[in-house]
């Protein structure tokens, strides 16, 4: 039973028995701390239809439910604010109800509308990065909320394998390389493809320097390069299909893909479908050529094709260039298209995007719509701040950027480093204490970036990520290990169950309160497509616990059915725990 639903129903008949007026809706919020109360309501905007002191009309509402509402047994007003005490049976009932229902918070899909989620979408030209890690973690953990809110979900990526930025990777390996393999030099395929995106930009700027010092202007040195020059010549063959530049272009591209591999697994991010740029580059056109003929686009006199969205506050946009070539624009809508055709089911696309293409997706999403696709209603760009290291901003062509594998095994080897200073894992293996040193890094790097708004820019400090006190990972995933170790014991007591509890401690009840917030957890997270939503409901479920556990008795307690009781509480918090951290992709250790 909601109890919420309930009192709105009874406070709108009290507002017409007893002053003869229709109130449209209750605005409900939690009692202050420091007031008696489990539920307030506001009285201040009945005044709208109920004239008189909202003071008189608070104790007058709750003398009515008092005596209409069997769960509410009590009442004070403070100013106009109804504070309303409900009783310990009703939240012994619902506890019943939450610890029996083993998917607690979570809703059956509708397996009638899909929503496709993106992330990743990363070059093959370089290894995946911290920007890359920000972003695999918020798309994967919102497809996980989304799933959990009761929508099918399906989670991709479109892997940006074409381009001039390739073919400096793939120029530069056929000048300096030697042949070198992955194997032979004992480096993933990313990174060594990445080592030559970085030996071409060298190459290039050297290059640059001379021309100028021999009398070049520096843009036309910078457009002239040789070695630039030789690049786009490269790109030109692959359009046309060089057997040569294509047979390199898969070998090269095949190393980053096992080298990308090995890097999701790690991190713990999956994909159910992939898209390739260079399948998708050419997909648009058709459509662009139908929208010109509908009047959705409109052609220059150069032959280019734009969009003029000016009424809508934008500008106009090219979306064909006057040589007939596609630009982004071109083929994002084209592969918009092609996954709802690939997924008849797909409703609505999330994009996880860094927010510097803010403008792009308001764009796209607005010519999908004057193109007619109903499903464009369904289009969010879930855009995010950029993640900054106190060294400061990271750049890629200059080799500089903080590498996703050793930003990972660094807070691997951060989290032993302070897990061996706490002690307590005398009794571990060499295994079983490298795994929960990983458990331990990774869920404070996730959960440092996780509990921020997706919005917001990060400042990523990982000695601070691994504090073990405060808003952070290990201090969740400790708090969990702690309640695994009261089960553990409590399981030795073979304890009968709590049907003749009648009264609640008010810690007892206050965590009661916490563990109903989840299920609306869920559903504004998903809402609003952000976890940071999910990370601080499980804070504030774990300082609510720690709060019981410092205050009350567990296993120390002499009544039977209260000690059975706080030991199953105990496990429906952890069970939460477990779940919520699921959903952002973060595990919880046994012991600690």
């Amino acid at each position: 039973m909601n109890i919420q639903n309930v009192l709105e129903t009874k406070v709108k008949e009290a507002v017409s028995t007893l002053f003869k007026a229709e109130l449209p809706s209750v605005e409900f919020q939690p009692t202050r701390k420091d007031f008696e109360g489990d539920i307030t309501i506001v009285v201040f905007p009945m005044l709208r239809v109920v004239k008189g002191n909202p003071v008189q009309i608070g104790n007058d509402i709750g003398a009515y439910l008092v005596a209409q509402v069997e769960e509410i047994i009590g009442f004070n007003v403070i100013k106009g604010f109804l504070n309303l005490v409900i009783s310990d049976a009703y939240y012994l009932a619902d506890f019943k109800t939450i610890d029996a229902n083993t998917t607690f918070g979570h809703v059956a899909p509708d397996t009638a509308n899909a929503v496709m989620v993106e992330y990743s979408s990363p070059n093959t030209n370089k290894p995946l990065h911290l920007g890359h890690i920000r972003n695999n973690l918020l798309g994967y953990s919102v497809a996980e909320i989304l799933k959990a809110s009761g929508k099918k979900v399906y989670k991709t990526q479109i892997i940006n394998d074409r381009g001039i930025h390739i073919c400096k990777s793939m120029l530069a390996w056929q000048k300096f390389g030697k042949g070198e393999t992955p194997e032979g030099a004992g480096l993933k395929g990313d990174k060594l493809v990445g080592n030559y995106y970085v030996a071409f930009d060298k190459a290039y700027k050297e290059e640059v320097a001379t021309l100028i010092a021999n009398g070049t202007a520096k843009e036309v040195a910078e457009k002239e390069a040789p070695i630039l020059v030789e690049a786009q010549q490269m790109l030109l063959k692959w359009e046309a299909g060089d057997e040569d530049v294509v047979a390199l272009w898969k070998t090269m591209n095949q190393w980053v893909y096992a080298g990308f591999e090995v890097t999701y697994k790690n991190l713990g991010v999956d994909f159910d479908t992939l898209y390739y740029e260079s399948d998708t580059y050419l997909l648009g056109k058709d459509v662009v050529a139908a929208g010109l003929e509908k009047g959705v686009f409109f052609k220059k006199e150069d032959g280019s094709v734009w969009i003029d969205l000016t009424d809508e506050g934008l500008d106009e946009k090219i979306v064909l260039r006057s040589d007939g070539t596609a630009v982004y624009m071109t083929q994002d809508i084209g592969t918009a298209i092609q996954r709802v055709k690939d997924h008849p089911d797909v409703s609505g696309m999330v994009y996880t995007v860094g927010n510097e293409q803010d403008y792009h997706f308001k764009v796209l999403f607005l010519i999908l719509k004057k193109l007619g696709f109903s499903w464009s209603e369904n289009l969010f760009h879930l855009s995010y701040g950029m993640v900054d290291l106190p060294s400061g901003k990271m750049k890629s062509r200059e080799g500089t950027v903080v590498d996703a594998d050793d930003l990972m095994q660094d807070m691997t080897t951060t989290a032993g480093e302070i897990s061996q200073e706490l002690g307590k894992l005398e009794d571990y293996s060499a295994d079983e204490k490298q795994d929960l040193y990983k458990m331990i890094g990774l869920g404070a790097l996730k959960y440092y970036i996780l509990k921020v708004d997706p919005k917001k820019r990060i400042l990523f400090n990982p000695e601070e990520s691994v504090d073990f006190q405060g808003n952070t990972g290990p201090f969740i995933q400790y708090t969990y290990a702690r309640i695994q170790s009261i089960l553990r014991k409590a399981d030795e007591l073979k304890l009968n169950g709590f049907d003749g509890l009648k009264e609640l401690h008010a810690k007892e009840k206050e965590l009661i309160k916490q563990l109903q917030g989840y299920p609306e957890t869920i559903q504004l997270a998903a809402a609003n497509y952000s976890p940071a939503l999910v990370a601080n409901y499980t804070y504030d479920l774990v300082k609510e616990f720690n709060s019981f556990y410092q205050n009350v008795s567990i296993l120390g307690e002499e009544d039977a059915a209260k000690k059975a009781f706080r030991v199953q509480l105990s496990k429906k918090v952890s069970d939460v725990i477990q779940s919520s951290f699921k959903l952002l992709g973060i595990e919880v250790p046994q012991r600690m």
